[in-house]
């Protein structure tokens, strides 16, 4: 800024105080005039001029302030756009800090999830181990989306991802819940027996904990006031391409033990699908 700006500026401020200051003598000589008319008039009560005099001396101020605004308006204007830009500026820097403030205050908010749950987001799965302000921590689970071992590393995602993806909570709370594990086969092959085959080994390996499942599906129903549906075993089957079937087994399992209760499945299945004749 030049030497010529800094003078200009400096005398417009010079004479705003000016303004100001005159005002503010001009009020004052008009106060002191109105407040000896009230205390010499013999037509008003004490009880009158007490009254009178307050409401002058706020008059008089609320004038003082629409006089300094009407005067000092262009500074104003000025510093609003300034502390709007540096505001503007500092929203932009802080953009994801504050997502993941606001991501954190969701979270403790709508009790979306807390450490123990198992979730997925944004392609990360694993189970919570610690939350903040800024981060959640996950043991990860995988590898894919498909299996269910704990692969030994950590994901940290950002909280800012809670508003932008959406968020699968595994475990919703319950000891026992209902997953699905898909079984490809060729479609020339004898896929009634492998279907019959894949329910049976289900509701074998099933059946030491069925009764609990169905108790905590009946309690699940009372709680959320929905139909819950059967944790009984059942398969639906797809055809995601020419020439494969899918068969996609829906089955009950404890919330720790389903990698457990699907390998179990998926061995007894595999045993009694491939097993080897004797030799002649």
């Amino acid at each position: 800024m030049t030497q010529s700006e800094w003078i200009s500026i400096d005398s417009s401020f010079a004479l705003d105080g000016l303004k100001s200051l005159i005002v503010l003598l001009f009020l004052v000589i008009v106060r002191t005039l109105v407040v000896r008319w009230i205390a010499n008039n013999p037509t008003l009560t004490m009880e009158s001029k007490r009254r009178w005099v307050v409401t002058t001396r706020n008059s008089v101020v609320f004038a003082f302030l629409i006089g300094l605004v009407i005067i000092w308006a262009h500074e104003l204007q000025a510093f609003a756009v300034s502390i709007i830009a540096l505001a503007a500026a500092l929203v932009l820097a802080t953009k994801e800090l504050i997502l993941c403030w606001s991501g954190a205050a969701l979270r403790v908010g709508g009790k979306v999830y807390g450490v123990g749950d198992r979730i997925q987001i944004a392609g990360h799965r694993g189970v919570v181990l610690d939350h903040d302000v800024f981060a959640t921590k996950l043991l990860e689970i995988g590898p894919g989306q498909s299996a269910h071992l704990y692969t030994g590393r950590v994901t940290v995602f950002p909280n800012s991802l809670l508003f932008t993806n959406p968020l699968i909570k595994e475990n919703p709370q319950q000891e026992y819940g209902l997953y699905t594990l898909t079984v490809p086969i060729k479609s020339d092959g004898d896929w009634q027996r492998a279907e019959q085959t894949l329910l049976e080994a289900a509701k074998h390996e099933c059946a030491p904990f069925m009764d609990e499942a169905v108790r905590q599906m009946k309690l699940l129903e009372q709680t959320n006031l929905l139909e819950a549906p059967s944790p009984e075993p059942r398969i639906t089957i797809q055809l995601p391409e020419f020439g494969k079937i899918h068969l996609v087994l829906r089955f009950p399992a404890p919330d720790r033990g389903r990698s457990r209760i699907e390998q179990a499945i998926l061995h007894r299945y595999l045993s009694q699908s491939f097993t080897p004749s004797l030799p002649g």
